[in-house]
């Protein structure tokens, strides 16, 4: 029999905020959270950090002076482990495993050394070390002065659930009995921006609703990028104090046709909620968290996927990007935060424009899904504690 694992702490920073009231707060408006940014000769949406957010991250740039130089990436992620630790109640002599990836990157950093890099002919000399992806997990030990086993990759949109994925099987193999996991994501750069739009998947319009994720009935991609980070602490057994238990993982990567390719009826998604389904009916899952990224063949393929998993029997339907945008490594741990949320308060929190979906039932099952390019899906089912 596995074991059970306990999610006992989460915290995030995004264009929703900082803390938990606040997050809590937006997450129950029905207001979007983006602004404008000039990219070029266009004013684009996005989904930049909060101005407390902001601040936050200001004050701890300039905290310790090792700090000044760390891209924004591993600022965001050093700040939500601060606040996961605290609200878990880990102790300074806890050994704990960190498992924090990206999808990008020190993004901001990189642009920036290697502009310099083309217009000078060399580079700083910590050019290297701070652009590396490795640096967010390393970083955030150093911070906690955690003795545990430190993890960072990047395997695209689904960054921050192969990041619970690793830490549940850690735990399961008895290597360790805690583990901090996560994504962190600071993508708003001309560049990143200009590569969306190059792929045509870009909101072009700001509207009352830029990103129009899980609209089926929408014309044109809605995409818009976010940033932030978001953690959770996982450990073994079902604690106190938990607010979930993983009640089933899964994962499948299908086989590609070009670079960004998903099939019509997301393959690898409906494996992937089979696999975190196992020996659950359908029918016991009150509400799913969609990838839904605000494409037109993103957000259908998998709703299409659903229909083929579930049948007759559709969960509440919800995702987190028509409010924060799609924060990319981050995005699958924000809408596990959301998940959370949710079976917390017993209240479902959908999409205002989406087709009305009634709640009947508690909620104390949940499926999370997320996907990035490659086609590789991972589904987590989470239960009320």
């Amino acid at each position: 029999m596995p074991k059970t694992i306990s999610i006992t702490a989460i915290a995030s920073l995004s264009p929703l905020g900082f803390g938990a009231e606040t997050v809590r707060e937006n997450y129950l408006s029905g207001a979007h959270f983006f602004s404008r940014k000039t990219v070029g000769i266009q004013t684009v949406p996005v989904g930049a950090l909060s101005a407390e957010a902001e601040e936050i991250i200001t004050t701890l740039r300039y905290s310790d002076q090792k700090y000044k130089s760390l891209d924004e990436s591993v600022l965001y992620a050093i700040a939500v482990s601060r606040e996961a630790v605290r609200k878990s109640g880990w102790q300074p002599q806890d050994v704990f495993g960190i498992n924090i990836g990206s999808s990008r990157g020190a993004t901001g950093l990189f642009e920036k050394h290697h502009k310099e890099f083309l217009e000078t002919g060399k580079t700083a000399t910590l050019a290297s070390p701070v652009t590396t992806l490795g640096n967010i997990s390393s970083w955030v030990a150093h911070d906690l002065q955690s003795d545990g086993p430190e993890v960072s990759h990047s395997i695209t949109c689904s960054t921050a659930l192969h990041a619970l994925l690793n830490g549940y099987a850690w735990l399961q193999a008895g290597m360790a009995d805690k583990f901090l996991v996560g994504g962190s994501e600071a993508p708003l750069t001309d560049f990143t921006i200009a590569q969306m739009q190059a792929m045509k998947i870009y909101a072009k319009e700001i509207g009352e609703f830029p990103c129009r994720a899980l609209d089926l009935d929408k014309k044109q991609n809605t995409l818009v990028l976010g940033e932030g980070a978001a953690v959770c602490c996982l450990e073994t057994g079902k604690k106190d104090h938990a607010m979930a238990t993983i009640a089933g993982i899964g994962y499948a990567t299908e086989l590609l046709e070009h670079n960004v390719s998903i099939t019509t009826e997301a393959e690898c998604f409906q494996k992937s909620m089979k696999m975190a389904l196992g020996n659950h009916s359908p029918e016991e899952v009150d509400v799913v968290v969609m990838h839904a990224p605000g494409t037109i063949k993103g957000d259908m393929t998998e709703f299409k996927a659903i229909q083929k998993t579930f049948g007759d029997y559709i969960p509440l339907l919800t995702s987190t990007k028509w409010k924060t945008g799609h924060t990319f490594g981050a995005s699958g741990m924000l809408s596990v935060e959301l998940a959370l949320l949710m079976m917390e308060l017993d209240v479902f929190i959908g999409v205002p424009f989406a087709k009305a979906q009634p709640k009947t039932r508690p909620i104390r099952k949940v499926l999370v899904n997320a996907v990035g390019f490659g086609g590789n899906a991972v589904s987590i089912l989470l239960e009320k504690a």
